[in-house]
Formats: C-alpha cells, structure tokens, sequence
C-alpha cells in the first residue's frame, strides 16, 4: 500500500490547519491553539502542547536486570519509579539522547543499542514522540545529573517490573510501554542467561 493510497483512505478523517496561535511559551514546552476544518467542513478549536520528543531506555544488565529510577515527578505530587529517560535536544540526534541520558541519570553506558520504536504518550493534546531503546552490554561509572535531578537508581528483575506492572506499582507510560516492547523483542530473540 502507498502513502498516497493511504491518505486517500483517511482523507474522510483528516482535518486541516485554517489558523494557529502559540497561547504560552516555555523553556521546553509550547501551548498552541488552531482553528482546524474538519471532514464535514465544521471549523473547530484545538489546544495541544508542542513537545520536542524524548527517549526511554531499557538498559538490560548481563544479569537479566533493568535500571530504573525513582524520582518525584512535580505535576502529580508524588515519586514514580520509571525507566530512564530524557527530552531531545535541538539538532541532537535520538540515539545520542538515548546514551546521554542513561549516563547522566544512572552512570551506565552500554555497547548494544536496538531501537524498538516509538510511542506517542498523549494524542489528544500533545504532539510527543517517545523514541525505545533496548540498551545491552552494560559498564557502571559515575553518573553527571543536571543541578535540578534527584534521583534514586536501582536494578530490578526483568519478571519483577512486569509483575509491578500489573499490580500498579508501576503506572508511568514510557515505562510501561518501553518493558512491553522489551519483553516482546526478548522472546523473539532471547538474549544468553535470560529467562522471560
């Protein structure tokens, strides 16, 4: 199937820029709101958050163990424990992102990278692209946090995230998502001493 047979398909759902305003501008974040046609002709208001994308590791010890993080997260008030992970920055390439922000926050940099894909955390308001890595072939050095990171690092059992998965333990997105992916990648392509 072509692109352009694919538009066509969609064509009865596309809706189509008529106007757009940046309603706030942040550090890193932009609010917008446009005025979009959509299919039937009716001109209707959307708000949604430009974001410059991001990246989340699943960094897999030899061990068969994942690097996590626990770190208060302002919005919601409250400390999650989540994969590593960080923004893109203007012009950098995704992997470098990738291998800058698992050595930042952790202090592990790894020999192995296999991009697993992508997800788009939130389509209803934001244009984000969170791109997967799976990271193997791990070393330990010492971490370089921003001033403004706290963080706490840990490694847990591949089976443990999943099992704090279901159980809820473990309710951030990336995350989720991320492990999904692993997990899927893993059982196709079973790594040496891993078990899933």
């Amino acid at each position: 199937m072509t692109e352009a047979t694919v538009l066509n398909e969609d064509a009865h759902l596309i809706e189509t820029t008529v106007s757009s305003a940046v309603m706030a501008q942040g550090k890193m974040l932009t609010v917008r709101y446009d005025e979009a046609r959509l299919p039937n002709g009716v001109i209707s208001g959307r708000e949604y958050v430009v974001h410059p994308g991001a990246v989340v590791v699943v960094a897999l010890t030899d061990a068969g163990e994942v690097v996590l993080e626990r770190q208060f997260r302002y919005p919601l008030k409250q400390v999650f424990i989540e994969l590593p992970a960080g923004k893109i920055d203007a012009g950098e390439p995704v992997l470098t992102t990738g291998q800058r922000e698992l050595l930042e926050e952790t202090g592990y940099a790894a020999n192995n990278w296999i991009k697993l894909g992508i997800q788009h955390p939130c389509i209803g308001y934001s244009n984000e692209v969170i791109h997967i890595y799976l990271a193997t072939d791990l070393s330990l050095g010492d971490h370089a946090r921003d001033i403004d990171e706290a963080m706490d690092v840990m490694v847990w059992p591949f089976e443990r995230i999943m099992q704090a998965i279901e159980d809820g333990e473990i309710t951030d997105s990336k995350t989720m998502s991320a492990m999904l992916m692993a997990e899927r990648y893993l059982r196709k392509r079973p790594l040496p001493g891993l078990a899933l």
